[in-house]
């Protein structure tokens, strides 16, 4: 009798931990899923926008300041905004409502979703010294987007 009450104890706590970390794992894995969808777009004051090369006369150019998404961008085009993936070289349509504002910067969740693509084609991208230009065609108007995008500076020199 001692013999079977024994090893029904010592199993109680291994069964608790696999219990724990049944519930525990896929928590910490939604968390952090969770997280990184979120960005946080920051207007990009030195870049250049241009339509069938005229300026518009309302746009702004944002961009997150993680390094490791430089290739994602939310552009203004008077009430209309776009997400474009340079590295993808695919363009999205964003509702207004996909943003919130904090202050003068915009915070939003993935805007790069696959229903919202638009049109595209043409895209050229460039490395122009101090910017990279980045050139594409929108299939349904047949309008030509010129961007130029400063380079991120590269501060590994400095420490």
């Amino acid at each position: 009798m001692r013999n079977k009450a024994t090893t029904s104890t010592s199993a109680s706590p291994l069964v608790t931990l696999l219990l724990c970390c049944a519930v525990l794992i896929p928590a910490t894995i939604s968390a952090n899923a969770g997280g990184s969808d979120q960005f946080l777009w920051k207007s990009v004051p030195r870049a250049q926008l241009k339509l069938d090369d005229k300026t518009p006369l309302v746009w702004n150019v944002f961009q997150t300041e993680k390094k490791k998404e430089s290739n994602l961008v939310v552009i203004l085009l008077g009430r209309r905004y776009l997400a474009l993936d340079i590295k993808a070289r695919v363009a999205y349509s964003v509702v207004l409502s996909d943003l919130q504002v904090r202050g003068a910067d915009f915070e939003s969740g993935n805007l790069f979703v696959q229903s919202r693509v638009l049109p595209t084609n043409e895209w050229s991208l460039r490395d122009v010294g101090p910017a990279e230009l980045i050139k594409l065609k929108f299939g349904d108007y047949g309008t030509n987007l010129q961007l130029e995008l400063p380079h991120m500076p590269d501060l590994r020199g400095l420490y």
